[in-house]
């Protein structure tokens, strides 16, 4: 697990990320579109955005991993995309379309060039899909389809959720379950007995702080990518403990 924590590190400080809005849901980019086959381990503990089995976190299977300049240092953790497969008459199944929730982050291979082997290589826009959900779309036998995409608002049932780990003063907090924008630019936490302190990213959507924030109430404010905040006071009891999920305000 820290190998991979310090190979995300590495992949992600060279590429700076945008906290700009998204663009508009009217505008379609064009992309490619690979799958992984139900037996790749890769979901296995919810990818690079930490948010663990995510058929248990209620994001099923319409999930996907993304290509460097897309996954923006795991800022778009938590997106909705709506893709379509296009061009190729052969493979692709006219008039349908999949919506995916970002959760995972395709690596670049340097081993290759970006237009022989290295499908997820800067500056690729690259999609990696569940076997399920690539055929909804096109036929597998296609591969690696030219496809369009594009930025949507997420639909979630119920509110933002909180797990709360970490341990002494460190605390790690993944938030899940985003409507709307879907992913992060900033996240504070406030107890009983302190002010609005800002959490920092640790890894997708992970943010963390240290603080001894033990035996008070915890509230949250949450601003999406599009500039939108949402704020949940005590969402978790005096009495919370590491390991823990609550359930906050949604936007």
């Amino acid at each position: 697990m820290v190998l991979l924590f310090t190979l995300l590190f590495l992949v992600f400080a060279h590429y700076p990320y945008s906290t700009s809005s998204y663009p508009s849901s009217t505008e379609w980019r064009s992309a490619r579109a690979t799958y992984y086959a139900p037996a790749d381990p890769r979901d296995a503990i919810g990818g690079a955005c930490g948010y663990g089995d995510v058929e248990k976190a209620g994001y099923g299977k319409a999930t996907a991993g993304l290509s460097t300049v897309l996954f923006q240092k795991g800022q778009i953790c938590g997106a909705c995309f709506e893709v379509r497969c296009v061009e190729d008459l052969q493979w692709c199944i006219p008039g349908t379309s999949i919506i995916v929730t970002a959760t995972n982050f395709c690596a670049p291979n340097y081993g290759f060039p970006a237009d022989g082997g290295g499908k997820c290589n800067p500056p690729n826009p690259h999609f990696v899909l569940p076997i399920e959900i690539f055929e909804k779309i096109a036929i597998w036998k296609a591969s690696n389809m030219p496809i369009q995409y594009r930025r949507i608002k997420c639909r979630k049932e119920g509110g933002i959720r909180f797990t709360i780990d970490g341990a002494g003063i460190f605390l790690s907090v993944m938030i899940s379950n985003v409507a709307g924008a879907g992913d992060l630019a900033a996240v504070k936490i406030k107890g009983s007995r302190t002010g609005w302190l800002p959490m920092n990213r640790n890894w997708g959507q992970n943010w963390h702080i240290n603080a001894d924030m033990k035996n008070q109430p915890l509230s949250f404010e949450v601003t999406s990518s599009d500039g939108l905040t949402v704020t949940s006071y005590n969402v978790a009891p005096k009495e919370w403990n590491f390991g823990q999920s609550f359930e906050g305000k949604q936007f």
